[in-house]
This record gives structure tokens, sequence and C-alpha cells, in this order.
């Protein structure tokens, strides 16, 4: 199994010995008992802390951008079951490093409801199955099994089953019949058989109940939360209603990507919208596409209207703007395809490696097709002709979202695609004080790169799909 090859790699586990059903239900009945599972209904706690921003690093070599969680609360109805989240956030990192809508201005409040039905997605579940007796609820009811294992030195009781996406869910216990820490994989469009973590320590009694202080979140290798808990609360009463649009019980996913469309911006270039937004580039004998969309089916999507738009001509190139989640996660749909990635040098060994990685809990065409990634290193400038079509490729300096960006230039057409730096706002949006850093950076490299621009396509296409003007770009820049 795919999660058996992810934890020789990331969580090194001398297997002991292997327990049989019988045993499996008598080591959760103990624990569960320890941790006062049939007791505890519901839990209510507070929390400050921190989230971070899966896959928005500014380099590889980063963790995700932190933003601080001014206020945190959550609820958890386990026979339900159901949870509710309300927060706020704030900017973490200043100046700003990375993506992930950054710079937040002021205070951001989020929400999130669970409630479980028969079609609530496994990995929206996991929000309560992760939770230490919420994972010995799920144990209980599933053909768990039972290992002795010693992982960095320590020896613990692990409890394993297998989730509703195959893949297993394991539970460390500790000496202390403490759940200490859970780990299973999930699809990522981009990570693959992604390992998501939670570490639990610092446990308190809460009337019976121990209950963690401290509570981290590892998505791709590095935190996505780490909450120090406060004021918490058992068995009180909870009423977690679905959000009032919904009317029903599992949160809504997001609506289906709209129909590719197409634009024609010159002679042989054409701006793909529907979604990110994308230019593709009739070339002699090729095609070249800027973007690859921010999943598989916008990915495939896009190919299928390029292939329209310039028949009988291979995808030779798909150029990447830089490595982030939503701008990378359709990189495998041109994996498939046979395409060579174009992207900065920086981005290079990043990318072969997690475009590399294993996507066996949810096949796309790459893993399907047994492709592997063709990735090709970009400098400071790259020009690609056929005597005809023009593209210069630049590299950003000084741009705090990604190290690794590209600018993609059309002399010719005098357009320019950019990915983060400006995203358009309604037309009648005031310009924040102070300005973006981002977007005052986009205007700097154009400045320093002489580039004579008519019209910007942002990546991130204004809703309203008006044309972009420099004279825009210069207003929210503060010129």
């Amino acid at each position: 199994m795919a999660g058996k090859s992810i934890v020789v790699l990331t969580f090194v586990v001398a297997l002991v010995a292997q327990g049989s059903a019988q045993d499996a239900k008598a080591v959760i009945a103990s624990v569960s008992k320890a941790m006062g599972v049939e007791t505890l209904k519901t839990i209510q706690y507070s929390a400050t802390g921190f989230d971070f921003a899966l896959g928005q690093a500014p380099n590889a070599a980063s963790p995700w951008p932190k933003f601080i969680n001014k206020s945190y609360t959550r609820a958890i109805d386990f026979e339900a079951p159901a949870s509710r989240v309300a927060r706020v956030r704030v900017q973490g990192e200043n100046p700003p490093r990375g993506g992930g809508q950054q710079p937040i201005v002021g205070e951001q409040p989020q929400n999130q409801t669970i409630i479980v039905t028969a079609t609530t997605p496994w990995v929206q579940q996991l929000e309560i199955w992760m939770l230490p007796q919420g994972f010995l609820r799920a144990a209980a009811s599933r053909n768990a099994t039972v290992a002795a294992q010693t992982a960095g030195g320590k020896k613990y009781t692990v409890i394993s089953f297998v989730g509703d996406n195959k893949a297993k869910v394991n539970g460390y216990i500790n000496a202390q019949n403490m759940v200490e820490r859970i780990e299973t994989w999930i699809d990522n469009p981009f990570l693959g058989d992604m390992l998501f973590e939670a570490l639990y320590t610092d446990y308190k009694d809460v009337g019976g109940a121990p209950f963690p202080m401290h509570i981290v979140q590892k998505q791709g290798g590095h935190p996505t939360f780490d909450l120090n808990l406060a004021d918490v609360r058992i068995n009180t009463p909870v009423n977690i209603q679905p959000p009032q649009a919904q009317g029903g019980g599992a949160a809504a996913g997001p609506p289906p990507a709209p129909a590719a469309q197409s634009e024609k911006l010159g002679d042989g270039v054409y701006l793909i919208t529907g979604g990110y937004a994308v230019i593709a580039v009739d070339f002699k004998d090729h095609i070249a596409i800027i973007e690859s969309g921010q999943n598989e089916a916008r990915a495939l999507a896009v190919i299928a209207e390029a292939k329209r738009l310039i028949p009988n001509k291979p995808i030779k190139y798909l150029i990447n703007t830089h490595s982030h989640i939503d701008h990378s996660s359709g990189l495998r749909g041109f994996v498939a395809e046979g395409s060579t990635i174009l992207t900065h040098q920086s981005n290079k060994a990043y990318l072969e490696k997690v475009l590399s990685v294993p996507h066996t809990l949810n096949p796309d065409q790459a893993q399907q097709q047994g492709k592997k990634p063709i990735v090709e290193a970009v400098g400071e400038k790259r020009v690609l002709t056929d005597g005809t079509h023009v593209v210069e490729l630049h590299h950003m300096l000084n741009f705090g979202h990604h190290d690794g960006m590209l600018l993609v230039y059309f002399p010719k057409e005098k357009v320019l695609l950019e990915a983060d730096g400006y995203n358009p706002q309604a037309a009648t949006a005031t310009p924040p004080t102070p300005r973006s850093p981002y977007t005052v950076s986009l205007y700097d490299n154009i400045q320093r790169l002489k580039l004579d621009v008519t019209r910007i396509v942002p990546v991130h296409y204004p809703a309203d799909s008006r044309p972009i003007t420099m004279e825009e770009l210069a207003r929210w820049a503060g010129h």
C-alpha cells in the first residue's frame, strides 16, 4: 500500500509484534477508558495560536507561511458527529512572505461547520476522527489492529484502521495510555498521497476526560495548525447547525469550474479563461502553454481547448510561473501529456521531486500512465521564438510572494501575464493603505525590465473579465 511506503520515508518505525483483532478490542477499550471516551459526549474549547497556508511557501526550503489566530473556538459533538469552528486570523509575517492571500489587512473571520452524513467527504470527517477521542471512537467501530512499535527511540502501542479513502489511520498510544500522535494519508492533486499528522501534548484532566492543551497538525511535512488551548469544557450542550445557505449536512464543495473559454490576444496567441487564466501560443511545430490551472480537471480542459484552437500540434512546453500549490496542481496533467515544464531554476528540484510522488489514493493520468516529469530550468531570462512569435520569460526580483516567480511577456502583442502580483478586485474597489508590497514589486519589475505593456493578464482573472491596463496597476501600486 502507498501508506506503508510513505511511512518508511517519513517516520522510521520498527515493527515489533502484531496483535489479533480480539487484542485490538481490548486495547481500544483500555485506552478509551483512560481517556474518558464513554463519558465524553461533547467538548468545547477556545485557543490561540497559528495556522499555516498549505503549499504557499516563498521557496522550497521554507515552511508554509504563518498567520496568527487571534481567537479560535471549536465545538465538537462526538455522537452527532459534528464540528463547528469560528476563528479570527490576522497577518502573521511582516513583511509578508509567500501566498495564502497575503497580506491580510485587519482581521479576517473564518468559520467551518462539518456535520457528518453518508456523503461527507472523508477528509472533512477526519477533522473529528483525528481528535484523540474521535480516533478511538472510529477505531472501535472498524476492524482495527494493534501493534507494538518503536518510533524515534520511544515505545508505542499503535492502533490502526483503514479509512474510507483506503489509507491507513494510525494512532500512537504512549505508556500513559494517551493518544500522542495520529497519522493518515489523504489525496492532494499536487502533493499526491500526502501525510496528514496530528500531534497531542500537555494533557490535562477536564472533568475526568484527559484532553491535550497543545495541538499541532501537519500536512505535507510542515505545520498547518499550532494551537494552545484554554477554557476547555466537556459535555455542555452543543447545537451545531448547517450553514443557512447549505440546507444540508456536509460543508458544500466548490462549484464545478466553468468550461474553458478563449479569446484571441493576437495572431496565434489565445487567452483561455473559465478558471485560472492561461495563454496558449501557436508555434510553427508545437504549442506552448503558460500556467497549468489549479487541478488536473482544469489542466485537461485547458489541453482540450488549446488543441481545439491549435489542432494537430503537440504541447511541447508548459510554462510554470511559480511552484505554489494552486498554480502547480494542474502540472501532472501536462506530465501525462509529455510536455516539458519550464520553471525558474530555484523551483526545478522541488517540482521534479513533488511531481514524482505516488498518487495511488486517487490515481491521475500521470499515475495511470507511469509518466515521469520533464522539468527544465529558466534563469533570469529566456526567450522562446520560432521567428514569428516571441515569448519572453523574466525572473522577478524582490518579490516576497515567491522567490522563483516568472513574468511572461509578449513584446509583439504588448501583453504581460503575471501571477499574484496584482489580483484584481471589483472595478469600483479602492486600493488599500498601505499598498500591497506584491503589487508594488510587480510594478517595479515591469519598470526595471522596461517592458512596454498595454494589457496585463492576471492569472487570478478579474470576475468581471475586464482587461487590466498598466494605468490600473499603477493606481493600485501607488503611482
